[in-house]
This record gives C-alpha cells, structure tokens and sequence, in this order.
C-alpha cells in the first residue's frame, strides 16, 4: 500500500511538468524563434529602412531622367549643356578668366 499513493503523486507531477515544459518551449519559439515576435520586429523595421532608401533612390532617378531628357534632342536645354561642358570637358567661353 506504501508504493501506491506515492505512484498517484507522481503521475499528476509528471504530467504537469511535460505540459509546463511544452508550454515554456512553445512560448519561447513563439517570441524568439525564426517566426516570433522579436524576428517580425526586425523584418518591419528593416522593410521601413528599404522603403526609406528606395524613395530616395525614386527622387534620384526622376532627376537622373529629368536631366537625360532636357539634354536629349527633342529637348534642349543650353544652359544645362553649358554646365556639362564645363564641368565634364572642362570648357570656358572665350570671355571668361580662370583663376586657379
């Protein structure tokens, strides 16, 4: 009779720690894992960052484009021709002093 309530106390015990193990194992994936709470944090964080860095590369393109179609043939800008002469060529006009 001694072996058996000790049995019935160690079968409760037993189940409860199996169910509190799983449930600290699953809780832990759940805010550590590769699919918790912390890593959707990071992706959020990081997708905010790309989308930061591709509109500044959007206004940069538009100006890129901007500057290829006022220098293209359908139009001209002379002023912006100039300044590419100058700074690419290394041109002056014929009335200018240059002072190093």
């Amino acid at each position: 009779m001694s072996t058996h309530p000790t049995r019935r106390n160690i079968v409760p015990l037993s189940v409860f720690a199996i169910a509190f193990t799983l449930g600290a194992y699953f809780t832990f994936a759940a805010v550590q894992g590769d699919y918790g709470l912390f890593r959707r944090a990071e992706i959020l964080d990081n997708a905010a960052r790309l989308e930061a860095e591709r509109d500044v590369l959007r206004a940069e393109l538009a100006e890129m484009e901007n500057l290829t179609r006022r220098l293209s043939d359908e139009y001209l800008d002379l002023d912006l021709l100039d300044q590419q002469a100058r700074e690419v060529l290394g041109l002056i006009r014929s009335d200018e002093i240059v002072i190093r």
